[in-house]
């Protein structure tokens, strides 16, 4: 097949259907965004002083910040479990089971009393929204061509800074017409709703969906086959142990564990840190503290159309996730380091704009670097391990930031930020080898 030939495939006014896939995943990761965030918003104002009004301010900080890491602790677990859940029931009924899960436990929400209760439900929404991401890289490697993957990735990817950006205004606007407890099961019966485009659109895979034109499967099959594959397009999909003793494995594992805590410090500290260093208050916080995210957005978009067009000109998928992931740490790279001494308010939102703007170039192609190595079977076994390794390292520094920033000084806490991107560097480089299928031991 000539490239043009296949390009005019690829774009054809009839084969969109895997664009349409991508963007319920999307959708779902602004969901998952908007119900992670509602007790972040609603807490300070709204839920503390109605369940705890005999409490001060630190009393009620520290509350949040105990079933903050319940969360991430059940979510890092999540990871591991729905990885393997899906691998086990398919990208369909897998998100079924984790967007249904975690949408009633959000509504659920509106019934806790109090520190045991929150933390339980916390619990089962981190373990359910932690599918989210193994089966949006199943998706990704089920419904999309290796050289479209990345893109794909990105677009995914941008439904997190989406859901960043919308969340605060959106939450605190209803918080003025409704009372929390409402809120959450609003929330909560978003995610719901969403399963109903989810089950009739994603009726099965693109080998077998009927709504596929024959050239929109053709493309997206031959496209993603491995070399060395068997006819039906199966690689090699070994054992969770045999997979574990690949060093490309831990290659993926230590640079997701390494670059992904930079996304939670930001995500759960930059009001904190506005707050602390830069005197802000919540109304300034609502104009300008969802900035950084539009940061995210286009360095999500940025990444994957990035990688997409080196593919298309002829470079190989390992030296284009080098490449891309690379750009992305050293973007970040000398925005962590200015930002310890960031004097301004507006400098500090631009830098982190940056930070983010790089993280988001990097990550979508290191999400895609299971997919790049093993077949489909297995993907979503190493996405949910590397997703589990990056939430433990995430609830480490999120552990250690209110130590490390003592007196509202930042200093040593960005500085580590920027070691981490260089380990996300070397990990790849190092670990990954040859960035292309792998074939067994022999």
């Amino acid at each position: 097949m000539s490239s043009e030939t296949e390009k005019a495939r690829g774009t054809s006014t009839t084969g969109k259907l895997r664009w349409a896939v991508v963007g319920l995943v999307a959708i779902a990761t602004i969901i998952n965004y908007i119900d992670r965030q509602t007790i972040n918003v609603l807490w300070p104002e709204h839920i503390a002083p109605d369940l705890f009004p005999e409490m001060d301010a630190d009393g009620h900080k520290y509350i949040l910040g105990v079933i903050s890491t319940v969360f991430i602790f059940a979510y890092a677990a999540g990871q591991a479990i729905f990885g393997k859940i899906f691998d086990w029931i398919g990208t369909r009924l897998g998100f079924v089971l984790s967007i249904g899960v975690w949408s009633l436990a959000t509504a659920a929400h509106a019934f806790a009393q109090g520190v045991l209760s929150f933390s339980f439900f916390r619990a089962i929404l981190g373990v359910a929204e932690a599918g989210n991401w193994p089966g949006a890289a199943k998706a990704n490697a089920e419904w999309f061509p290796t050289k479209e993957r990345a893109l794909a990735q990105g677009i995914f990817n941008s439904g997190a800074a989406i859901g960043g950006i919308i969340s605060i205004p959106l939450i605190g606007f209803m918080a003025l017409y409704f009372d929390w407890k409402i809120i959450f099961i609003i929330v909560g019966l978003v995610g719901l709703l969403w399963l109903v485009p989810w089950l009739v659109i994603v009726k099965g895979p693109p080998a077998t969906h009927d709504w596929l034109s024959d050239e929109e499967r053709e493309y997206i099959l031959t496209g993603q086959k491995h070399e060395g594959s068997d006819d039906d397009g199966e690689g090699y999909n070994p054992s969770t142990g045999e997979l574990l003793k690949r060093k490309e494995s831990w290659g993926v594992i230590i640079a997701s564990a390494a670059i992904d805590p930079i996304w939670w410090l930001f995500i759960i500290w930059i009001p904190t840190y506005l707050f602390e260093v830069h005197n802000f208050n919540v109304k300034d916080l609502v104009a300008s503290g969802w900035l950084p995210y539009v940061g995210a957005m286009l360095g999500a978009w940025f990444g994957g159309l990035l990688a997409q067009n080196r593919l298309k000109s002829g470079w190989t998928v390992n030296k284009t996730r080098k490449f891309t992931i690379t750009l992305g740490c050293l973007i970040m790279l000398p925005a962590l380091l200015a930002l310890s001494a960031a004097s301004t308010p507006w400098l500090a939102l631009t830098l982190m704009f940056i930070i983010l703007f790089g993280f988001q170039t990097a990550i979508g192609n290191v999400q895609t670097l299971p997919s790049d190595l093993y077949s489909k079977k297995t993907v979503g076994t190493l996405s949910g391990l590397a997703g589990m390794a990056a939430k433990l390292t995430a609830a480490a520094l999120t552990y250690l930031v209110p130590i490390m920033t003592a007196g509202a000084n930042y200093y040593s806490v960005f500085v580590l930020g920027a070691g981490l991107a260089l380990s996300a560097i070397a990990a790849v480089w190092f670990l990954c080898g040859d960035i292309k299928p792998l074939k067994p031991k022999t």
